[in-house]
């Protein structure tokens, strides 16, 4: 950046070092974009996404070569679900790095924010491509391949969809890491409506103890969908001896006390807490499902005006969610 001296110390030497760097375009040093990087991650890791962006596009103004900028533009408008813009800054950031497989990652989850949103065949073949080209550059990128399973197992055969790769997805995971094999083969038997083999597959997980707190969330999430509240809380208690402060726990713990029906004001508690001190992110518990289920334990208090003034909050966040929807709707009825 171009720095003005005081004219007093001004030689003639310092007058033809300055006309020599006037010639030279502005430009952020490497450490100021690092700098600049950093402030902008936190400002993500907070939630504050449009502060991110617009601390980001100071940044792209100055050095627009940047594929570290261009990727964390594209994470911030995911999170506000400006799909649009998400896809646009991806896709810089792939041409700057082409072979940066974390970045086609986002770039095939910001296609597929806007596949799901348009239900647009087109965008989402785009999905897929940009999660093989991921996996291809990263063999392992576990995240990816995770990515690129779950789409082969939901997506229709017209655009893509291939049971046969996503079991070949899942043989490729568990030789790189047998825990996430585990989790990525129970999600291919839950999604093929198997849902005792896929518990024996979280039950493996349990059993090899891993010493990080997402496979324990992803156990917790199975029983919960089960309606299995005491497998779920044992799940919960594991996660916490790996990451006892770890927030998202509150929301696991307000909802396995929702689905048991026990301990009401301590489930408040925890969805409240969580509510209250975590930023609505893609990759945690959403704002919407926590407000969904505040709806649901009022709903089961008895509290109905609470519960309905909840499932709207949840609905003006994802308007998509068609449960709350329908919770809100038979709970109106009732109200008549």
């Amino acid at each position: 950046m171009r720095r003005t001296r005081p004219a007093a110390i001004i030689s003639m030497l310092a007058f033809a070092l300055i006309a020599a760097v006037l010639t030279i375009p502005a430009a952020l040093s490497a450490g100021d974009i690092s700098g600049i990087l950093q402030a902008a991650e936190r400002q993500f890791n907070s939630g504050n996404y449009s502060s991110s962006i617009t601390t980001l596009q100071s940044a792209v103004t100055q050095n627009p070569n940047s594929a570290e900028t261009f990727y964390w533009l594209g994470r911030n408008y995911y999170e506000l679900r400006d799909y649009d813009n998400a896809i646009a800054n991806a896709e810089k950031s792939v041409q700057l790095d082409p072979k940066n497989s974390l970045y086609h990652m986002w770039l095939g989850r910001a296609f597929g924010g806007k596949a799901d949103r348009e239900r647009s065949f087109s965008i989402a073949k785009k999905v897929k491509k940009e999660f093989q080209e991921a996996v291809q550059l990263n063999p392992s990128n576990l995240q990816a391949r995770r990515d690129l399973e779950e789409y082969d197992l939901d997506a229709p055969w017209i655009v893509g969809g291939d049971k046969d790769e996503a079991k070949a997805q899942v043989e490729s995971i568990a030789a790189i890491d047998p825990v996430e094999g585990h989790l990525a083969r129970a999600t291919l038997y839950v999604e093929s409506k198997k849902p005792e083999l896929a518990e024996a597959e979280y039950q493996e997980v349990m059993k090899a103890k891993p010493n990080r707190l997402d496979p324990y969330l992803e156990v917790a999430t199975f029983y919960l969908k089960r309606g299995k509240p005491t497998d779920a809380e044992t799940a919960i208690q594991a996660a916490a001896q790996t990451s006892p402060n770890d927030a998202r726990l509150n929301f696991y713990r307000g909802v396995s006390r929702v689905v048991a029906g026990i301990e009401q004001p301590r489930a408040e508690e925890y969805l409240k807490s969580y509510l209250a001190s975590t930023p609505d992110r893609s990759d945690w518990p959403t704002h919407a499902s926590a407000r969904d289920w505040l709806g649901r334990l009022y709903e089961a208090e008895g509290k109905r005006a609470e519960a309905a003034e909840q499932y709207r909050a949840a609905l003006q966040l994802d308007p998509s969610r068609k449960d709350t929807k329908t919770r809100l709707q038979q709970l109106e009825k009732k109200s008549r």
